[in-house]
């Protein structure tokens, strides 16, 4: 019987909610008052979220995203940017001393990964783990999904979902998106182009770099479903029993404090 972790499933919440309940969860675990923690969320409203250290003028449509009614918010992760619509997303907190957990951020998203790729395994999807064969972040996109990093997931060479890292206070946070499906209209309006036919060319050339759930079951999969299959993918991958948990009020208070802060402070957000 493996280490038993904490799970919470938040459901819809907003996106300055999701990225502060996440830091909030890594600031209690730094202090050892938790164990470790998986978490799934869902959007309400959608969410751009940029990485921490993503350039946002000259790259990010703050106007159209606005206009299309998508909150933008900055990621405490590194990486790019990411549109968080109809889609399962998760977040693990664990200690960089944990003894499952390698002291490379690489080969750690290899072991977290084992989750996600048992996951898709439990919806009858075979996936595998990437090993990109150029330097991540070389192509200048701002756009998550048209590359895949180290051991994030792949199908038939296509990327098929996103991960993100943190490492602060000891503890690791790694939280990532397993979309159903892409509106890629949508998401190549939020990006800014030299000219219509360059954002045109990168649209349709995202059919072939990134693959959703959807494409591969080709029938409706629910999001119980997926919460199932990668609730009981990530117990098998990581070799682990998840017990259900929810925040209390002080951790609520925590996040409260936190979104204000930061995750709806334009300052932070559009700092770069």
């Amino acid at each position: 019987m493996g280490e038993t972790w904490y799970f919470i499933d938040s459901g819809l919440q907003s996106p300055a909610y999701n990225m502060a309940l996440d830091e909030t969860l890594l600031n209690w675990h730094s202090r050892g008052l938790i164990p470790p923690v998986l978490r799934f969320y869902g959007w309400k409203p959608a969410a751009l979220t940029l990485g921490h250290f993503q350039k946002t003028v000259g790259r990010i449509d703050i106007e159209a995203t606005k206009a299309k009614g998508i909150e933008i918010v900055r990621r405490p992760t590194g990486g790019l940017a990411v549109l968080h619509d109809n889609e399962l997303t998760y977040s693990v907190i664990v200690s960089e001393a944990h003894e499952k957990m390698p002291a490379s951020v690489i080969e750690a998203y290899r072991v977290l990964s084992q989750g996600i790729l048992e996951g898709y395994r439990n919806l009858g999807i075979q996936a595998e783990l990437a090993i990109p064969d150029a330097p991540v972040g070389r192509t200048g996109t701002a756009v998550c999904f048209e590359e895949a990093s180290w051991y994030e997931l792949e199908i038939d060479g296509k990327k098929a979902a996103g991960s993100a890292q943190n490492r602060q206070k000891g503890v690791i946070l790694q939280h990532g998106s397993i979309p159903i499906e892409m509106n890629t209209e949508t998401l190549y309006d939020l990006f800014i182009f030299a000219n219509e036919k360059v954002k045109e060319r990168a649209r349709e050339a995202f059919a072939q770099k990134a693959v959703f759930i959807h494409d591969i079951l080709e029938r409706e999969v629910t999001m119980e479903e997926l919460k199932t299959a990668f609730k009981d993918g990530f117990q098998k991958g990581l070799d682990i029993e998840l017990a259900a948990f929810e925040p209390n009020e002080e951790m609520l208070e925590e996040v409260e404090e936190l979104m204000k802060s930061k995750y709806t402070n334009d300052d932070y957000t559009f700092q770069r």
